[in-house]
């Protein structure tokens, strides 16, 4: 009888330490938010520096929301914007998982969700921030150099050949055209026209500033993002779960396959398969100049 006794009292102990080795979306009594971290500079890819892409995130955000028992997810952001194209489709994949899940969308901001940053931001049902994140810029960007006097100065003769009238617009090695600025600027109002429709569409009601502050690519910090409603509060993503679903709330980090298992898995790593490219050190100075785009992308919102 006492040995029965003794059993008893020692299975309950041990069952709560395999507990531990039990996968945290497998336990039983505890709400689960899959958590996935989407940083960086968006679309710019070069073969050592590779940006956030659809094809880089589709695989997480796929696991992310296919988890088991999972009462939501959770985004953490940390992007300066960069391709309207790879940020709208980032955009569009999260609102169909989150629709065929039915799971609501908590997003998280970093140091910055800006441009394209703040596009993938509105895929979440809610938008937390810190009071020093930046928010914002709602616009569209180009620019180039002109080389012609340049060359000119140095000696050296253009010759360009072309089919098509505008085929050679903007080459930075011929003067400006008027003509060709007027297109530019009529694509870029375009682009800027779905961007504003998107965030109207995500938004609604919640946005308190007229279209011509809100929607001229000024960006603010996070206090005056949550006042315009381009956010809805201040708050971190542990305490923020932990204040909605409970103290004991799992959050595993889905994070993208690597090693073995990405071969496995058909997935690369930055760089893989480009060795070639770098024969002597041809690469490099495609790298340096992508590496000086990323960093003035970053410093434009003081970072």
């Amino acid at each position: 009888m006492s040995e029965q006794t003794r059993d008893r009292g020692v299975m309950p102990g041990l069952l709560e330490r395999l507990k531990e080795f039990v996968p945290a979306k497998f336990r039983r009594g505890a709400a689960v938010v899959p958590v996935v971290r989407l940083s960086g500079v968006i679309g710019a890819v070069t073969p050592l520096r590779p940006g956030m892409s659809l094809a880089g995130v589709a695989k997480t955000l796929e696991r992310a929301f296919g988890v088991r028992n999972a009462k939501a997810v959770a985004l953490v952001i940390n992007s300066p914007g960069g391709s309207p194209v790879q940020s709208r489709q980032i955009y569009l994949r999260i609102r169909q998982l989150a629709a065929e899940k039915n799971l609501p969308v908590l997003v998280f901001v970093e140091d910055v969700a800006a441009s394209g940053g703040y596009m993938i931001a509105c895929a979440g049902d809610e938008i937390f921030c810190d009071p020093s994140s930046i928010l914002g810029s709602i616009g569209v960007v180009g620019g180039s150099f002109g080389f012609q006097d340049l060359i000119k100065r140095i000696g050296v003769e253009r010759r360009l050949y072309t089919a098509g009238e505008h085929k050679a617009m903007l080459d930075p090695f011929l003067p400006e055209n008027p003509d060709d600025v007027s297109r530019v600027k009529a694509l870029q109002r375009e682009i800027h026209a779905i961007f504003i429709a998107l965030v109207k569409q995500s938004r609604g009601s919640r946005l308190k500033g007229a279209d011509d502050t809100l929607f001229t690519g000024e960006y603010w910090a996070g206090e005056t993002s949550v006042s315009m409603g381009l956010a809805d509060a201040i708050g971190d993503l542990r305490s923020t779960l932990r204040a909605r679903y409970g103290d004991k709330v799992l959050t595993p980090v889905i994070a993208p396959a690597s090693g073995m298992l990405a071969g496995l898995l058909g997935r690369r790593s930055a760089g893989a398969g480009t060795l070639a490219s770098l024969d002597g050190l041809s690469g490099l100075p495609d790298e340096l100049i992508s590496a000086l785009e990323t960093r003035a992308i970053w410093a434009k919102f003081g970072f």
